[in-house]
C-alpha cells in the first residue's frame, strides 16, 4: 500500500477504520499510551488493549479484556496503533503479519519510526502512518 502522510488520507483513516488494537497499551492513565486510546474510545472507536503484562492479570479497559499478542484478536482489525520505542517497533512485524485478516493501516504513534519495518508493512498491502498522534490528528481533522 502507501505511507500515509497527506491530511486528506489521515481524514479518511480516522474516518473509515473504526477498530484499533494498541500495541504497548499502558494501564496509567497519565501516560499517552492510555490516554490516546482512551479519547479514541470515547469518540465512538473499539480499541483492543494489547499488552502481555495486562494480559496475563486478566485486565480490561473500555470493555475490551487486554490481550497478550495481536495473534490473539479473533475479529477484524482495521489500525494497529503502535506505542513503542523505534528501535522495538520490528519486533512487533511478525505479530502484525500474523493476523487474519490483516490490518488496513498500521499507525505509529508521534515520536516513533521504523522506515525498513513500514517498508515490510507495505509490501504486505498495508498502509502506514508514522510519527504522527492520533488524539491530535482526530481533534485537529474531525
Amino acid at each position: 500500500m502507501t505511507l500515509i502522510d497527506q491530511t486528506p488520507d489521515i481524514i479518511r483513516v480516522l474516518q473509515d477504520h473504526k477498530v484499533i488494537a494498541v500495541v504497548g497499551f499502558h494501564r496509567d492513565t497519565m501516560k499517552p499510551a492510555h490516554y490516546v486510546p482512551e479519547y479514541m474510545y470515547r469518540q465512538g472507536y473499539t480499541v483492543i488493549p494489547v499488552n502481555p503484562a495486562l494480559a496475563a492479570r486478566g485486565e480490561s479497559f473500555f470493555g475490551v479484556r487486554a490481550v497478550a499478542s495481536l495473534a490473539e484478536i479473533t475479529t477484524p482489525v482495521d489500525v494497529v496503533e503502535v506505542f513503542r520505542r523505534s528501535d522495538r517497533v520490528h519486533e512487533h512485524l511478525p505479530d502484525i503479519l500474523s493476523m487474519t485478516p490483516l490490518p488496513k493501516v498500521v499507525w505509529l504513534q508521534l515520536g516513533i519510526r521504523d522506515d525498513a519495518t513500514a517498508q515490510a508493512l507495505m509490501q504486505r498491502g498495508i498502509s502506514v502512518v508514522q510519527d504522527r498522534c492520533m488524539l491530535a490528528d482526530h481533534r485537529a481533522l474531525l
